[in-house]
Order: C-alpha cells, then sequence, then structure tokens
C-alpha cells in the first residue's frame, strides 16, 4: 500500500497497525516513495540493552572517520561563543 504524506498523517493509527500486521506501507512524497513502514521484532526480555560495555565496544568498532577533526573541550567552547557572539 502507498499512501501520500497527508494521508498518512490523518491515518496514521491505522497504517502502523497495518505495518505491525505485516502489510509494507510506503509513504510517498508528491507520489514519490520516500519511506517504508515496517513491523520492527520484539526485543528480547534478555537482551543487554543500555549495557554500557556494549556501547563502549561499539563505539571502540565504529570509530569517528579519519576526516572528522577531534576537537578538545576548549575547541568546542570557543566555536560556541564564537557563534553565539555572531548572532549580535
Amino acid at each position: 500500500m502507498q499512501v501520500n504524506i497527508l494521508e498518512a498523517k490523518t491515518r496514521l493509527s491505522e497504517l502502523v497497525k497495518l505495518a505491525q500486521a505485516g502489510e509494507e506501507v510506503v509513504i510517498a512524497n508528491r507520489g514519490a516513495p520516500v519511506v517504508k513502514l515496517v513491523k520492527v521484532a520484539p526485543v528480547s526480555k534478555d537482551a543487554d540493552i543500555g549495557n554500557g560495555k556494549r556501547i563502549v565496544q561499539w563505539l571502540i568498532d565504529n570509530p569517528l572517520p579519519a576526516y572528522m577533526k577531534r576537537r578538545t573541550d576548549a575547541e568546542i567552547d570557543a566555536y560556541i561563543a564564537e557563534e553565539r557572539d555572531s548572532w549580535d
């Protein structure tokens, strides 16, 4: 099933129920498909979500790209101050 954004906004609850039932629901912008609603697999009660060790390991396994320079706290604070000063 495909619906446009405006229709999806008015029928969201119904579309979510259809997706939960396994139907493919595509939301389009001016007729062009942009997103799909799909049912999410249930999370096991035994899942270790939010475990600090898992989060740290994920960060180690997925480092920032080399082109993204890591900045110090002072550099970030200076950048924020500079941006705020430019608002006046």
